[in-house]
């Protein structure tokens, strides 16, 4: 990712967050009633940023009034945690005594390699992922989105020789994307893949995986009111301490940075938002982002902006990426057949659409 893209990620994560802080901060102007106002309003919320996980901004917030030793323990493995997967998850560098995502493509065609188990657990996962998704979440196309990344990447360095990939490459690249390439064999703690043209790319998974498993502590640990904001990946793990839940935003996807297409109220769950603004770049005045139908190895078309809003992080980011690849109504059928999960689609027109769930939780509906 080029600085120019990253300082971009960086505002948007840093505007989404202090949302979430002015809304947790605001006394409950919006809910006089609320019991427990007062009290609320001695608690000072407390934060941390970390920058060096998943190429993106993240955050680890507490409202619950933790002392500043607990939240400082609690925020250190929060980011213990993240810096794992990160290096678990990478598929650009490797790291002295790991076999991670960079090092099974690169033996790609050979000998299985023995895995740390948290990465196999996280393989399997994605294979369930695909079954879930009838294929579009499928963390094998990596051999597809590796030209385009390489063209974003050469377009943010030099933009007047922007261009995007050949389309028989495409073609040829999509034949070695099969997920029965990547071999699993979990009682050794070991995978292939067989195909020495294949390769992994977890960017539509990885993040949101990983978050999951930093709320799972939390958890574990009995945290209550803290707020996980992973590159946009949040997390609410419990509720505010009176139980109103807080305030976030979902940007419009045709405007600034700053402006929202809406506001929700959430609590105890995740929230995860794909859109076309986040990374892209521009050949003769086309926009091309970085989210790719599989059906046409090119920049998904049907919405500009796709939110889900359910209990798991890590099933929220799969189907934000998969969703956003299937038309309306598909991707209706499929949230349905899940169950707990909420949705909000944004049209390249700026309709938007959502679940009955999601409508219930919109603070702020935008005048039709």
């Amino acid at each position: 990712m080029g600085p120019l893209n990253l300082f971009k990620r960086i505002c948007a994560a840093v505007a989404m967050l202090s949302l979430l802080t002015l809304s947790a901060c605001a006394g409950n102007a919006a809910d006089p009633d609320s019991a427990g106002q007062a009290a609320t309003q001695k608690i000072e919320p407390k934060g941390k940023v970390y920058y060096s996980y998943f190429d993106t901004v993240s955050y680890v917030y507490d409202y619950s009034g933790d002392s500043a030793e607990r939240f400082d323990e609690r925020s250190a493995e929060v980011s213990h945690i993240l810096s794992e997967y990160h290096q678990l998850f990478d598929i650009y560098h490797e790291y002295s005594g790991v076999n991670n995502l960079c090092t099974l493509n690169r033996a790609a065609g050979g000998e299985a390699l023995e895995l740390d188990g948290r990465l196999i657990e996280f393989l399997q996962y994605a294979k369930d992922m695909y079954a879930l998704t009838c294929g579009e979440m499928n963390v094998m196309l990596g051999a597809v989105l590796r030209p385009w990344h390489d063209c974003r990447e050469a377009a943010s360095s030099d933009p007047s020789s922007a261009s995007i990939p050949d389309a028989a490459a495409l073609r040829e690249a999509y034949a070695h994307t099969d997920i029965a390439l990547l071999e699993i064999d979990a009682q050794n703690n070991t995978a292939r893949i067989a195909d020495p043209a294949a390769s992994i790319d977890v960017g539509a998974l990885g993040k949101g995986y990983a978050t999951e498993r930093a709320a799972e502590y939390l958890e574990r640990d009995g945290a209550f009111g803290y707020v996980l904001n992973v590159g946009g990946n949040i997390t609410c793990i419990g509720d505010r301490p009176d139980g109103s839940g807080w305030v976030t935003a979902i940007r419009d996807p045709d405007a600034s940075a700053s402006d929202f297409a809406c506001r929700l109220r959430i609590r105890d769950t995740a929230c995860v938002t794909s859109g076309v603004y986040e990374r892209y770049f521009t050949v003769n005045g086309q926009r091309y982002h970085h989210i790719i139908d599989k059906d046409t190895l090119y920049p998904a078309t049907y919405f500009s902006s796709l939110t889900v809003v359910t209990r798991d992080s890590a099933l929220a980011d799969a189907l934000s990426t998969a969703l956003f690849c299937m038309p309306w109504e598909d991707g209706q059928k499929l949230a349905e057949s899940i169950g707990g999960v909420e949705l909000l689609w944004i049209f390249p027109d700026g309709e938007m659409r959502s679940t009955p769930g999601f409508a219930a939780m919109i603070e702020e509906p935008t005048p039709s």
